[in-house]
């Protein structure tokens, strides 16, 4: 399970972790996301816990984990792609 935070400072925006597959995500605030692999829950709890984010990820997460670059679900050019394919769907918040 997922354990997601607010994240404030610098271009992040928020980041969870999931500690069974050592899997940790930061969302940006232009709305990338990043899905760091294999990083130690204790990585995970002085990143949370450090009063500078933006400064820990740089120096501890950034370039010392493998990753997969992504977008948020609220990509609004993904959003239009299906909706030309499959119509409208719900209205979102």
């Amino acid at each position: 399970m997922m354990e997601t935070r607010r994240i404030g400072g610098g271009r992040l925006e928020s980041a969870g972790y999931d500690a069974g597959e050592q899997r940790l995500e930061i969302e940006f605030v232009d709305g990338s996301l990043k899905a760091f692999k294999a990083v130690p829950a204790e990585v995970w709890r002085r990143f949370v816990a450090s009063p500078n984010p933006a400064s820990f990820y740089a120096d501890r997460i950034e370039e010392e984990y493998a990753f997969d670059a992504g977008r948020t679900a609220g990509d609004s050019a993904a959003r239009a792609k299906l909706d030309s394919l499959f119509g409208p769907g719900p209205a979102s918040d």
